[in-house]
């Protein structure tokens, strides 16, 4: 009699070996990113509750091009920082997207799913504490829903990459698909959600640059100065049609063909319909050239200017009990904290327990806890939401950068003392196989000399 049972499926399995470097290569930059990011973050809280306060006002509030008022241009330092810089960040994010959709985890259907689920548990769960809390106590706020439901990749990837030496790569690379699709639904979210005063016109002009753009970069030309002056018009316009501008950097990000051209390629996305020898697929196109050029300019300038001036929340004379008791607080707070690492964990435990999915062997439910506590760190798409549901500088937007700075900050120690524990234990069982190379069960250093 044949057993016809199908097998069951491994959950957060091993990369493939390109996929691994990539990983790699993104933790190695990020660790720098998520250091300078905070740094940035740590400046503008001393700065802005420091006696020199008011200096760091008049530079947030400082209109560098005050006639660009008849191209919506007459924009402070701190918005062109949220709505310039940041849309370098999206950019990046765009181009890693696309490389995830086209030759990642998420080109299989199968392996897509669980970060897809997970992303949705752990966005859906925040959204509805929010919303709870704050009906619970009257409802004011409720423009802010959104504000729980992202993870900073730069953050948490960085704050991964410094506890990790032995941890599983399938928990690497899980966060970080789930961080890339997170950032594609908040993407989502905030052009539906919290684009005001929309002008399509605007928009369906940005459709020329943005096909002049894919048209240079889908037959390799990397021409810097026609791409970037598309790219700026193409934000221009973007940003004149009401839709948030950080959108011009995803939509341009996702023209850049992922796979290496081949001699005679006729696909679209520059690829002859083979993968590139080695099973190296989508390493060697323009998507990761453009990427490899702009992450360090994202991580190491956009990213942390962003910071500098979306953090500085004035404490100086505030009640704090009063703060920490503010409906708004304890939502984001409940959402980053709670919301995001019992999504996370409750939908891929869900996946595997009515599904024939299971975790790989290799990864535990303990680690997996470690990583979506991690995912409620939510920096920089958080305030981001945060300046477009309450408007920057508002009372209520500084209530919102405390919350997202507090959650964060919690979630990160949570996850800290999660992975460090799990990390050590890995470490552990690495030495003991190190030390019995043979593997037959007595440790190499009480053997007999010359015995196999």
């Amino acid at each position: 009699m044949h057993d016809h049972t199908p097998p069951r499926r491994r959950l957060l399995t091993r990369s493939s070996w390109p996929e691994a470097r990539h990983v790699a290569d993104v933790l190695r930059t990020e660790t720098v990113g998520g250091a300078l990011l905070l740094v940035g973050a740590v400046l503008a809280l001393v700065w802005a509750n420091s006696p020199w306060a008011e200096s760091y006002t008049r530079l947030s509030d400082w209109v560098p091009w005050p006639g660009g008022a008849r191209w919506h241009l007459d924009l402070s330092l701190a918005t062109w920082a949220a709505d310039g810089l940041l849309a370098i960040f999206f950019f990046v994010v765009g181009l890693e997207l696309k490389r995830e959709f086209v030759a990642g985890d998420l080109r299989d259907p199968r392996r897509a799913a669980l970060p897809v689920v997970a992303a949705l548990g752990g966005m859906a769960l925040p959204a509805l504490i929010y919303v709870a809390v704050v009906l619970t106590a009257g409802g004011d706020g409720l423009r802010g829903w959104a504000i729980p439901t992202a993870t900073d990749i730069a953050f948490a990837l960085a704050v991964l990459a410094v506890i990790s030496s032995h941890l599983p790569q399938g928990l690497r690379a899980f966060l970080l698909t789930l961080a890339v699709v997170d950032d594609l639904f908040a993407i989502t979210i905030i052009a539906v959600f919290y684009t005001a005063d929309f002008h399509p016109l605007p928009l369906l002009v940005a459709l020329a640059p943005i096909g002049l753009f894919a048209w240079l970069v889908q037959r390799g030309r990397t021409w810097w100065w026609a791409l970037i002056p598309l790219a700026l018009v193409t934000w221009a316009l973007v940003h004149a049609s009401g839709v948030h501008a950080t959108v011009a950097g995803v939509l341009l990000g996702f023209t850049v063909p992922v796979l290496a051209r081949r001699r005679g390629s006729a696909t679209p996305d520059g690829d002859s319909g083979h993968r590139p020898a080695g099973g190296d697929s989508g390493h060697g196109g323009l998507a990761a050239h453009l990427e490899h050029r702009w992450r360090p300019v994202s991580a190491g300038v956009a990213v942390p200017v962003f910071a500098l001036f979306a953090a500085g929340v004035t404490l100086r004379g505030t009640d704090l009990g009063a703060l920490l008791a503010d409906p708004v607080v304890i939502a984001i707070v409940a959402g980053l904290v709670l919301g995001k690492s019992i999504g996370i964990f409750g939908s891929t435990y869900l996946l595997a327990r009515f599904t024939r999915a299971q975790l790989d062997e290799d990864i535990t439910w303990p680690d997996l806890l470690g990583i979506a506590l991690l995912a409620g760190v939510g920096f920089t798409v958080s305030l981001l939401i945060g300046d477009l549901a309450f408007g920057a500088g508002s009372i209520a937007d500084d209530r919102v950068k405390a919350a997202v700075l507090i959650g964060s900050v919690i979630s990160a120690g949570l996850a800290a003392a999660v992975l460090v524990r799990r990390n050590a234990a890995y470490r552990r069982v690495a030495l003991r196989e190190q030390v019995d190379a043979d593997g037959d069960g007595v440790p190499d250093v009480f053997q007999e000399p010359g015995r196999d």
